[in-house]
């Protein structure tokens, strides 16, 4: 049966006696301005199977990353956290896994985000306000506390002061008597993505690239079960991208990255296998599984045709999921327990590694700890009673879902080959042209939602007169002088001839060329682990690299 034939028959039939009377709602419409049509068939599937999706565990890698997956092993639950001193972390940290999270994420607050000390004025006011302050490997002891870091995998949320944090936590694993090469985690290291959206640069370009490189080779030889990098899309897509950018970008960034690394001689299957991704996941429920799928189906084509790669690790992109935070509302914010739970089961359907589930709070503020443990739940119910887990890519298949799979990775392709034209990612950022693209995205949708075009709950639409009153999470009031009193002990008992000693010899590494053999984070490490603080290590590498200033886009 010719099912283009049947289906125009439908339209001429069926459908167009029962659209005389009931008429239809219009304007039906993806986040990239896309239309969607009223049904989906085989006609809208095209190519091989085989080619196109495989099986899981298998090039191009569409159905998933491993033969099994969940059926398996879950994903891993992994609820991003910290706040205040790095003793109340600690105990949230031990709530989290006391509740059943299977690894650990970590919050740094601002002033250690972007170099500067709890102690430099630049940093009044904002000590352990959106994350945990940690100013010297001291912190991190207390931070991991009683916790079995052979056992659990950590991620830090950490970009330009990447390498000290990693090393921070090399040394307080190896103190306690862990080998590095047995560590698990991620450290997130991606700073092209903090000059497109989220700012918490320091050095320009250049030399932060060299750092990350150097971070991801460091990892390779003495961490190997570290991941160096994450490259992450959730930042992009917070920022405004819709869900093509989102995708696009972030592999566009991966791209630039390993570019950089076998620039420096190394052998692409020895790093690649390690690299890691971060991606948003937002209310558009199939449009994101599509995204997941295309994502996953173009890495693997990239490494093996661009690179390459011949080890299949290398080819398979892992990535952790964070539903979306801008999505959630400061009006009825409960509301936002459904909006979470709707992202986080397509994380899962589109086949995320590990997974944070928003609290419903943090439109407000840093979560309580009841709101986490709603967060935690939301996953823990969709892993052990959904039944969405039973079988692998359950939507793989759905006329709708590939279709959409095939139209994202085409647009994505467009993408790549515009900032490939411009020159790479490096270039294209140096432009403007990807923060235009972003800002063009964000500000079409606030127009969408002020017109009524896009309805957010709440917000828009079935909005309340009375405002709903929930318990607010708050800093302690003398965490601040408490970090102070605590870097002050220790700055007074440390050798201040080794830490002079120790820092200058960061500075003459940073004025090597850019090599294999200059790799500047084996002094980090040395630094770190004579208790040089964070703000004094990036200051001595500001004195080579200098700091960037963003030039105005318009």
């Amino acid at each position: 049966m010719d099912v283009k034939m049947e289906r125009k028959r439908w339209e001429k039939t069926t459908l167009k006696k029962f659209l005389e009377k009931k008429g239809e709602r219009k304007n039906f419409f993806l986040d990239f301005g896309v239309e969607i049509e009223r049904i989906y068939t085989p006609e809208h599937v095209t190519g091989d199977y085989v080619e196109k999706l495989g099986f899981p565990g298998e090039f191009p890698y569409t159905r998933g990353v491993y033969p099994t997956m969940y059926r398996g092993r879950l994903w891993t639950m992994r609820q991003y956290a910290g706040f205040g001193t790095a003793e109340e972390t600690n105990r949230r940290y031990k709530f989290l896994l006391q509740q059943g999270q299977m690894g650990l994420s970590v919050a740094f607050d601002l002033p250690t985000q972007v170099g500067y000390d709890s102690d430099d004025p630049m940093a009044l006011g904002e000590v352990g306000k959106v994350g945990v302050a940690i100013d010297t490997i001291e912190d991190m002891h207390v931070l991991f506390e009683n916790i079995p870091l052979d056992k659990i995998s950590t991620s830090m949320t950490i970009n330009s002061t990447a390498a000290i944090l990693l090393t921070m936590y090399q040394i307080v694993a190896e103190e306690r008597g862990f080998q590095a090469d047995t560590l698990r985690g991620t450290i997130q290291n991606d700073i092209l993505k903090e000059y497109i959206a989220r700012g918490t640069y320091i050095f320009p370009p250049k030399p932060s690239m060299r750092l990350v490189a150097d971070t991801i080779i460091y990892c390779s030889e003495r961490m190997p079960k570290w991941n160096p990098i994450s490259i992450s899309g959730y930042h992009i897509r917070e920022a405004g991208a819709n869900a093509v950018q989102e995708a696009a970008f972030t592999i566009a960034d991966g791209i630039e990255y390993v570019n950089w690394v076998k620039r420096r001689g190394v052998n692409v299957d020895k790093f690649a296998p390690r690299l890691s991704f971060f991606f948003s996941s937002h209310n558009n429920f199939f449009e994101e599984i599509a995204k997941f799928r295309a994502a996953r189906r173009i890495w693997a084509k990239v490494m093996r045709d661009k690179f390459g790669a011949e080890n299949p690790k290398s080819c398979m992109m892992r990535f952790h999921t964070q539903t979306g935070g801008s999505t959630l509302t400061a009006q009825q914010p409960l509301n936002n327990i459904i909006r979470v739970t709707i992202q986080a089961l397509a994380a899962v359907l589109g086949g995320t590694q590990s997974l944070h589930t928003n609290s419903y709070d943090e439109a407000l503020a840093l979560p309580t700890k009841k709101a986490v443990e709603i967060a935690l739940r939301t996953q823990q119910i969709i892993a052990y009673e959904s039944g969405v887990v039973d079988t692998i890519d359950p939507l793989g298949g759905s006329y709708y879902v590939e279709w959409l799979t095939d139209t994202i990775e085409e647009k994505v392709w467009n993408y790549l080959d515009k900032i490939e034209s411009l020159g790479g990612m490096c270039r294209a950022i140096e432009s403007g042209y990807v923060q235009r693209e972003i800002a063009d995205s964000s500000y079409k949708m606030q127009m969408d939602i002020e017109k009524k075009e896009k309805i957010v709950v709440g917000v828009n639409k079935f909005i309340e007169d009375e405002e709903m009153k929930i318990e607010i999470m708050r800093i302690r009031e003398d965490a601040e002088r408490l970090q102070l009193e605590k870097l002050k002990r220790i700055k007074e008992r440390r050798d201040a001839k080794k830490i002079e000693e120790v820092l200058e010899n960061i500075r003459k590494m940073a004025e090597k060329e850019e090599d294999n053999k200059n790799n500047i984070v084996p002094s980090i490490y040395e630094a770190v682990k004579h208790r040089a603080t964070l703000g004094e290590i990036v200051s001595a590498m500001k004195d080579v690299f200098g700091e960037y200033r963003a030039p105005t886009v318009v």
